[in-house]
């Protein structure tokens, strides 16, 4: 199993993600996306796991400035999001060319499963 957690330090489920597979004893690697953004190949990976709209927060303080609630375009709205990943929901994890976002205890437990 190969987990990333993409999230923020400050983020409540970005810790429950980390807890989630401490608790197992399962490795994963944290990136902050204060300091580090998601790569533009990552990024891409996580859209096609789970689409456009299922990463973006809606209440976001960038949101509103950004005029994504405007955008029909899917490759416009990856631009915008892939450009400013504050919009994004937290935690996205990446399990290979599998993701979620936000809290997914159901997916995960499945990943765990299918590894023993």
């Amino acid at each position: 199993m190969n987990i990333q957690i993409f999230g923020t330090k400050k983020c409540f489920d970005t810790k429950k993600a980390e807890r989630f597979f401490k608790e197992r004893k399962i490795k994963y690697q944290l990136i902050d996306l204060n300091e580090k953004e998601m790569s533009k190949g990552e990024f891409n990976n996580v859209c096609k796991a789970v689409g456009i709209n299922e990463l973006i927060n809606t209440k976001a303080k960038e949101y509103a400035k950004s005029n994504l609630g405007n955008i029909r375009s899917a490759e416009v709205k990856a631009e915008v999001l892939l450009k400013n990943q504050k919009i994004m929901k937290t935690p996205v994890v990446r399990n290979g060319k599998e993701a979620t976002v936000g809290v997914d205890l159901e997916i995960w437990n499945k990943w765990i499963e299918n590894e023993k």
